[in-house]
């Protein structure tokens, strides 16, 4: 708890509750300001994760059933990856975990497979599925991953990037955990005009897994994009990270 005697309370409860108390004959003065506007700030950047785990709660329990059929698709987007037996790689957005079984085969027994969602009922959802024996599972912020700088072998990431307040900033935090050679790979089971089609818009020339877009962008944090692909039934680009 913050408080100043005569002024707003802030509290925490857990880790992910905070509110701001009013006491009677509260006076607002310089700290109740202060204290109002970091509150704001604070809501105001937690409000992309709200939303998000708003939308993907309800939906973990049928996402299994509604996707089953793309895992040969997940399967063939890792296999890209090329990764050695005991690489360490992340699933980034894993829902519930498909790519995970593939994953765990690519690195192998001696590897490390951390499938990461920031909302914990689809980590959840995961582990009732059996991927928890692939690998472990973690509900955390990509944008702040709780591991160590240059740790990361390898990053999958299946369709988060489009739900990202700023994806071009969460490059960041991925090279930060990513060891010389790391390997990106982004995958979607639908290519981009087929996604743009299905929510009756055109395609967006701003959009940021655009070729002309995303290769700048990779090599701003220092990736080396080898490979773009935006077909009918798939979306995948892998990049590298320089040494």
């Amino acid at each position: 708890m913050a408080a100043c005697e005569g002024s707003p309370q802030a509290f925490r409860l857990g880790s992910s509750t905070w509110g701001v108390r009013f006491l009677t004959g509260t006076s607002f003065g310089p700290w109740g300001e202060r204290l109002l506007s970091r509150f704001a700030a604070l809501v105001a950047a937690r409000a992309e994760h709200t939303v998000t785990r708003a939308s993907f709660t309800h939906r973990a329990g049928v996402w299994e059933g509604r996707f089953a059929h793309q895992a040969p698709a997940y399967e063939a987007a890792v296999g890209r990856m090329r990764l050695a037996p005991g690489s360490h790689v992340l699933d980034l957005g894993c829902g519930t975990g498909r790519a995970m079984p593939a994953l765990r085969a690519q690195v192998g027994p001696t590897g490390h497979v951390r499938g990461v969602d920031v909302t914990p009922a689809v980590p959840a959802s995961a582990a009732r599925h059996g991927r928890n024996h692939h690998g472990h599972l973690l509900a955390a912020d990509c944008n702040r991953l709780p591991l160590p700088s240059r740790s990361v072998d390898g990053i999958f990431s299946a369709g988060l990037l489009d739900h990202l307040p700023a994806p071009r900033r969460t490059f960041l935090e991925w090279r930060r955990v990513g060891a010389p050679g790391a390997v990106l790979l982004l995958f979607h089971p639908s290519g981009r005009a087929e996604r743009a089609a299905r929510h009756g818009r055109p395609l967006d020339p701003d959009d940021l897994l655009d070729e002309d877009n995303l290769r700048p962008a990779l090599e701003a944090t220092g990736r080396r994009l080898d490979e773009h692909e935006d077909a009918t039934g798939r979306f995948l680009a892998r990049a590298v990270m320089g040494e």
